[in-house]
């Protein structure tokens, strides 16, 4: 019998469940433990996905039984919330969400103004334009992360968002396609951020004081979607017609710069183990003496949180080796401990590899699968020309990407966390998956800007924005709610500790080749479907709505018994299997 960290409460299936607590904090620290978390990153992804937790204090004896006995009572002697350091990383975030939602909306009319694209392959040369982004950004992430464990993680913050920032100028001026491509291509592997801040997050969080720090990151987090489409819709063309697309990748260089700057001047290395960076270190101590001279009262000290190295609040895991830590392991025996250390990778494969994780790990290959396909042939559809396309200039595309992204916000404050008590994990999980098919196939029904409103109520161009914006946020929503919930019931569905590290290696694995195939297979298939007359469109949005129906039916292979978190109202006795 171990303690679920989440609520404090006993889990009996004899480890670790996860996703009790807080709103949205199933989204972040309840997902991943030990070295996976150093070494796997997929937060965000123009989306998503968001930063996990590792630990920060390295040194720490175990705690005693009074430290351990439950949530209530460790909440009641937190270690001291990092709020400037917190904060400084959510003003990165923010800047590289801005930056990178920026590109979806005038991608489509950036490559259809190059001579050498035709435009009936549009959708296939924005696809691949996605693929080979997420391609070298898997590429790199593990090598990002070990150069942070060198040299730390602010050098390698700011190396990577200025480098970034770079790319975002250089892709501005391209006027060919290959450029494109190369641009592409250096920005998925130069910028280091999706492997360095959730790890940079667990070093500043302990198990004491997650929950409250979580819970308003994704916010900060979703609030990218929303200005970065607006930057990228509303600006192009404002600079002149040689570059029509030059002034929104300037202002979101110059976003990327401005976070990058504050970073180096005003955050402290968070890896405990690594000394500051030298060469930023006069220009933040300029600004600390001026702060202390003319503001010696109390209102500045939010902004100097004491570090969290004192506190006696015990980590997810220990330190640098990535090794589960104490408030999980410290429940086992030191015999148990050894024998997790030394299972083999073939009984660790057997564990893993029982019918309702395939079925999980299938259900969530198909689901991000079609997320990203989503993501991708939005833009490319409202793009085309009339009839397989709705013929939308970037601006409506990046104001209706905004829009939908308020919504997802809303929900996440007011309705996530009410809806996953009441339905579980699972229920919650097949009700994304059956969302994602929902919005695939009403997509190719909607109106075009010339239709005659039905009713002969308003205009067809109304219409076409009603309709498109309730369909994008039934996707946004059920893309929140879905990926929170699939990473709880991963995460629970492994055997013992032992076996979930090479568990959530197997998942981000699929996830990432979701999100690589995924957006040229729908580019391709829609460019396929402008050679059919009528409803050529209902091709690309079908088909990718009938594989999310697909992966719908494989979660009802899923056995949901000891899946769910403890703040389920649910009876864990009456859960649904096949």
């Amino acid at each position: 019998m171990v303690r679920s960290p989440a609520s404090g409460s006993l889990s009996s299936s004899g480890k670790t469940r996860l996703g009790a607590a807080v709103s949205n904090r199933g989204f972040f620290d309840s997902i991943h433990h030990g070295r996976q978390l150093r070494r796997q990153s997929y937060r965000y992804h123009t989306f998503p996905t968001p930063p996990l937790a590792t630990p920060r204090d390295t040194n720490r004896d175990p705690p005693g039984p009074s430290e351990s006995s439950s949530h209530a009572s460790s909440s009641s002697s937190q270690s001291p919330l990092p709020v400037k350091e917190l904060s400084l990383l959510a003003i990165l975030s923010f800047a590289e969400q801005t930056a990178l939602n920026s590109i979806s909306p005038y991608l489509p009319s950036m490559i259809l103004s190059f001579p050498e694209i035709q435009p009936q392959h549009v959708g296939l040369y924005v696809g691949l334009v996605a693929s080979v982004f997420a391609l070298a950004q898997l590429s790199t992430n593990f090598l990002w992360g070990y150069l942070s464990d060198k040299i730390g993680r602010k050098p390698v913050l700011i190396l990577g968002t200025s480098l970034l920032a770079g790319c975002f100028v250089v892709f501005g001026f391209c006027k060919a396609y290959w450029q494109v491509i190369l641009v592409q291509i250096a920005m998925g592997m130069l910028n280091g951020n999706a492997a360095v801040v959730p790890t940079a997050l667990g070093d500043l969080t302990d198990k004491s004081n997650q929950s409250t720090a979580f819970t308003w990151l994704p916010v900060i987090y979703s609030l990218g979607s929303i200005t970065g489409p607006a930057i990228g819709g509303l600006l192009v063309g404002t600079m002149g017609d040689e570059f029509p697309f030059l002034a929104s990748n300037l202002v979101s260089a110059l976003i990327l710069a401005i976070g990058a700057l504050i970073v180096a001047i005003w955050m402290e290395e968070p890896h405990e183990d690594k000394p500051e960076v030298h060469v930023v270190r006069s220009i933040r101590k300029h600004f600390q003496e001026t702060r202390r001279r003319s503001n010696a009262s109390s209102s500045w000290t939010w902004f100097i949180q004491p570090k969290k190295g004192r506190s006696d609040h015990q980590p997810i895991m220990d330190g640098a080796d990535g090794h589960h830590g104490s408030d999980t392991t410290s429940h086992h025996s030191h015999d148990d401990e050894d024998h997790d250390r030394n299972v083999s990778w073939k009984d660790s494969l057997r564990e893993i590899f029982n019918r309702s994780t395939i079925s999980l790990l299938l259900s969530y290959l198909v689901y991000q699968f079609s997320n990203i396909s989503f993501n991708s042939l939005y833009p490319i559809f409202a793009t085309a020309p009339s009839p397989t396309g709705r013929d939308l200039d970037p601006g409506t595309i990046g104001v209706s990407l905004s829009v939908a992204g308020i919504f997802t916000i809303v929900f996440q404050l007011l309705a996530f966390q009410y809806m996953k008590t009441r339905l579980g994990n699972l229920g919650l999980y097949r009700v994304a998956l059956l969302g994602l098919t929902i919005s695939m196939a009403l997509m190719p029904w909607t109106g075009h800007l010339d239709s005659d409103p039905p009713f002969a109520i308003g205009t067809g161009k109304e219409w076409l924005y009603a309709e498109l914006g309730g369909i994008l946020i039934i996707k946004n929503i059920s893309a929140v709610g879905g990926l929170s919930c699939v990473m709880l019931l991963i995460t629970n569905s492994a055997v013992s500790d032992s076996s979930l590290g090479t568990l959530n290696g197997i998942a981000q694995t699929i996830s990432a080749a979701g999100r690589s195939i995924g957006p040229f297979l729908a580019g391709s298939v829609f460019s396929l479907g402008t050679h059919i007359k009528p409803r050529g469109e209902a091709l690309s949005w079908g088909l990718f709505g009938g594989i999310a129906l697909l992966g719908w039916f494989a979660t009802w292979g899923i056995d949901g018994k000891g899946l769910e978190s403890d703040d389920w109202e649910g009876d864990a006795d009456s859960v649904a299997s096949v």
